[in-house]
């Protein structure tokens, strides 16, 4: 079975992942994509998280996954993203713009 997979862009990519990731119940790692890198120094601000574990109940990460992208989305953080795509183990695709917590439930349970 496949990961789930949550690519993000925007100029504070990095930090938004790492936060998602550290999100209770949330296990997983994530990449910068090779030609969004040079030197070490992202060039183009994406990342690729991939989420092999959730412990719990898969609503109430939805709603948490939902909290941190309006988080991020609005600059309460004062960090900055511009989009978020989250992709469901059987390839069903989810923009986080406008998504209730309830569709980023079913993504997760797929």
């Amino acid at each position: 079975m496949a990961d789930i997979q949550v690519a993000i862009e925007g100029e504070d990519s990095v930090a938004a992942t790492e936060a998602l990731l550290s999100i209770s119940g949330i296990s997983g790692s994530y990449t910068i994509p090779e030609d969004t890198e040079r030197e070490g120094i992202a060039i183009s601000a994406a990342t690729i998280a991939t989420i092999v574990g959730i412990v719990g109940g898969t609503m109430a990460i939805a709603e948490q996954i939902r909290k941190w992208y309006l988080e991020y989305k609005q600059h309460k953080s004062g960090k900055k993203i511009a989009k978020v795509l989250i992709v469901g183990k059987n390839g069903e695709r989810l923009l986080l713009e406008g998504a209730t917590a309830e569709q980023i439930q079913r993504i997760l349970s797929s």
